[in-house]
Parts: structure tokens; sequence; C-alpha cells
């Protein structure tokens, strides 16, 4: 697709079919955003694949808003910040996750970019903790490997 259509087609989707995505497109889509610039070509950025329901579904419980939307997804891209490499974590693993929506688009897919870093589990209760340390222990990452966001990856609904 011609890049301008890509970027006038991509658009957030919260509804999904349920419909596998092929391992190929999804290995596509993280070659693409490998390539993604960041601060000094630290290739800071690293990717965590989820594509079991039953990890979605927790990943969709990770806050009181804004993440249910991952239980219907076919795949999640985590999306996380290499802190060791560099103090600009948050800005590569951002570029690295607008590229990953915009290959998604590309090929055809919906996505949600759904944000982890500096959120509260409960907006109401935060004795609840914070979304990043969900997901830090749910899917048991090093320290060094911080969570910016989870894009939702599947066919539109």
């Amino acid at each position: 697709m011609e890049f301008s259509k890509v970027i006038a087609a991509r658009h957030s989707v919260r509804v999904f079919k349920d419909t596998p995505v092929d391992r190929e497109m999804v290995e596509a889509i993280l070659d693409q955003a490998a390539t993604a610039p960041s601060s000094k070509n630290s290739r800071s950025s690293a990717f965590v694949v989820i594509d079991d329901k039953d990890t979605l579904q927790a990943l969709s419980e990770m806050r009181s808003y804004g993440s249910a939307l991952l239980k219907g997804a076919a795949c999640a891209v985590v999306v996380l910040g290499d802190t060791a490499k560099t103090d600009l974590w948050v800005e590569n693993a951002a570029i690295s996750a607008t590229y990953i929506q915009l290959c998604a688009t590309n090929l055809g897919l919906g996505s949600c970019w759904v944000h982890v870093n500096g959120r509260l589990r409960d907006q109401k209760d935060p004795s609840k903790g914070t979304a990043e340390d969900y997901v830090r222990e749910l899917l048991g990452l090093k320290d060094a490997f911080k969570p910016l966001c989870i894009v939702a990856l599947g066919y539109e609904g």
C-alpha cells in the first residue's frame, strides 16, 4: 500500500474478528519495528508477542479502564524499552510501537495502543498498584525492561 494511504487508513480498532493472525505476518511486523529509529542507534526496544488467549485475558485485566479490548485481539505485542541501553527508552519504544501499528495497517490488520507506563491499575484506587507492575509480574520481565504499551492486533470486527 502507498505510504500516504497507510497513514490515512490507520485507526484504533477495539473489536476484532475471531481469526488468528499468521505468525509470518507478526514476524514481518516485528522485523519492520526493529528498524525504527532510536537514540544514538541504541536499539533499546524489545517485543513480547502474546497469542495465548488466557494471557490476553489476563492482560485485559491490567487496568480498570482501556485494556478490556485485549481479550478480543488475535494477538498483542508488548513493547518494552531496555533502560540499561538508554534513558530515552520511552521515546524509542514509542517510535517502535508506531511502526508496529503502521505495518499492521499495511498488512490489512487492525491495531490499538493500550498504554502501560505510568498508568494505575485502577484510577479510583491507587492502592491496587500500577499496570507496569501487573504486566511485569504476569510476564516475568527482567528489571531492565520496562513496558511502554501493548499493541493489540487482529482483523477488524
